[in-house]
């Protein structure tokens, strides 16, 4: 499966895909909000998780590509996943910090979005940290509304904001 918007390809990840995606997710500042960059251990687990998740709900997290030159610069994509308690298909877009301020992280989501609701998604969510101040503009430019705020146990017990499509 892949999916392409006027400057970037989504694509399933395989197993190929480790280092590549692992040098996005370790980085200190593009995982700034997380609880920790990962390990390479992290990186492994979250792509076959990805891959699981194709098999079972028919998306996952996919590799994001600059279209001109195929260099992956993110991560993006659906996964059904427990958030604040229920099980929801959570929206996430991670960009690496070297791409941040160019819309990369909108184009990623929304496509991401159009494709949950074209295989009949009805709800979709996202949720940041209360000071991931240019995730909560992404989500609110995607039409997302706040649906509430929760401690993450998850992300350090740390305020997060729920938002909803």
């Amino acid at each position: 499966m892949m999916i392409e918007t006027s400057r970037l390809v989504l694509r399933e990840y395989t197993l190929a895909d480790v280092p590549t995606l692992h040098r996005i997710l370790s980085d200190p500042l593009t995982m700034q909000f997380w609880p920790t960059p990962f390990m390479e251990s992290d990186t492994e687990r979250w792509l076959r998780r990805a891959m699981t998740s194709y098999e079972t709900n028919g998306f996952g997290r996919w590799a994001v590509l600059l279209r001109g030159t195929k260099e992956q610069i993110g991560d993006a994509g659906l996964m059904r996943t427990e958030v604040n308690g229920k099980t929801e298909i959570d929206l996430g877009y991670i960009i690496h910090a070297d791409h941040w301020r160019k819309g990369y992280g909108f184009e990623a989501a929304e496509a991401s979005l159009q494709y949950g609701a074209r295989i009949g998604e009805k709800r979709m969510v996202a949720n940041m940290a209360f000071n991931n101040i240019r995730s909560q503009h992404v989500a609110e430019r995607l039409g997302m509304k706040k649906e509430l705020e929760f401690e993450n146990p998850k992300n350090r017990g740390i305020r997060t904001f729920l938002y909803v499509y």
